[in-house]
């Protein structure tokens, strides 16, 4: 079946907001059963979500945003045949979970590009599904390395921390050619072992949707994280 590529494109490299992610899943749904190979545009893969909307979300808006970012984190995670993201630059915060939940990230060897997750240096809380991707695709050795460091981290620290698989000076061509080696294997075969080993990761109990209503999306719409990001925003 002949790959699909989707690339990661709006305006700006925070661009990762209601209406992006909406294509983005639409475009996900729309692939079927075929391979996908992911990019970003420009300088980046994805610098993360638009702040800009973030900010101006109230709770009730919140609670829509993240759960469509979760949609579309666990549309990626658990999509059928081989997915793999070609990091052609930047890839923070969530920009860095849309590779990490890819079966193989290629990502440039560019020293100028940053990959990491600094949900936590901004205060933020990661939605359950979010987390639990990360967590199932991370080394625990380095979990807290990543998730609680917090840094952002140039390519070959990025690989040696498992946010990306391998380096290449043209990330998009060997992130094709890889794609090509999985989408070589019989279809049904790659589905079945590839949903028994990510079967119920993102799937969140009711608990503890009850606390992402209660103590994650409050934190997100706080005037404690809305100052903070509106003081990134005017830097």
């Amino acid at each position: 079946m002949t790959p699909v590529e989707i690339t990661i494109e709006g305006p700006g490299m925070n661009a990762l907001g209601t209406t992006l992610m909406t294509r983005l899943v639409a475009a996900v749904r729309a692939a079927g059963e075929a391979p996908i190979l992911l990019t970003g545009a420009g300088r980046a893969f994805s610098a993360g979500l638009d702040l800009k909307e973030v900010v101006s979300l109230d709770r009730q808006s919140m609670q829509a945003f993240l759960e469509r970012l979760e949609e579309l984190i666990s549309l990626i995670f658990h999509h059928p045949a081989p997915v793999v993201a070609a990091v052609n630059g930047h890839a923070i915060a969530g920009g860095a979970v849309l590779a990490l939940c890819c079966d193989a990230a290629w990502c440039t060897d560019d020293p100028r590009a940053r990959i990491g997750l600094n949900e936590v240096a901004l205060g933020l809380r990661f939605p359950p599904a979010v987390l639990a991707a990360v967590r199932h695709r991370l080394d625990p050795r380095h979990q807290g390395e990543v998730l609680l460091g917090a840094g952002l981290h140039a390519p070959p620290d990025a690989a040696r921390l498992g946010l990306v698989d391998a380096l290449d000076a043209d990330p998009l061509r060997a992130a094709r050619a890889h794609l090509d080696r999985l989408a070589a294997h019989p279809p049904s075969a790659y589905a079945a072992t590839k949903g028994a080993l990510r079967a119920g990761i993102t799937e969140i109990s009711p608990e503890a949707r009850a606390t992402f209503l209660d103590k994650v999306v409050p934190v997100w719409t706080s005037d404690e994280t809305k100052s903070r990001l509106l003081g990134m925003l005017r830097r």
